[in-house]
């Protein structure tokens, strides 16, 4: 079974599940789809994301939203690599939960 993915990487995988983002767009997505309870920072994004690139999990997308006049700004996507490794954590944790569900039902 592979490692588990760090709560940044499983924020940034999962954000980039609908459509390519820029790095400020990702570092929201990550707020909102946790309700505001995990914050990602510009620090930890940018570190993140050439070894996302390296293990081949994001890519730089080219597209890019038309009312995007920004030239400097870059977007990135999911892989299929990296939509593996996403469902694979999700499985994983899925797992976790399922059995932490059982042995509190069975500690009564």
């Amino acid at each position: 079974m592979p490692d588990p993915l760090t709560p940044a990487v499983f924020n940034i995988l999962l954000a980039l599940t609908d459509e390519p983002l820029h790095g400020y767009a990702i570092m929201q997505a990550a707020g909102e789809q946790s309700a505001g309870e995990f914050h990602l920072g510009p620090g930890t994004l940018y570190a993140a994301i050439p070894k996302l690139i390296e293990t081949g999990w994001i890519r730089e997308s080219r597209k890019r939203p038309p009312e995007d006049d920004d030239p400097r700004r870059r977007y990135y996507e999911l892989t299929r690599d990296g939509l593996t490794a996403l469902e694979a954590e999700v499985e994983r944790m899925g797992q976790l939960v399922r059995l932490a569900r059982q042995k509190i039902r069975t500690s009564h």
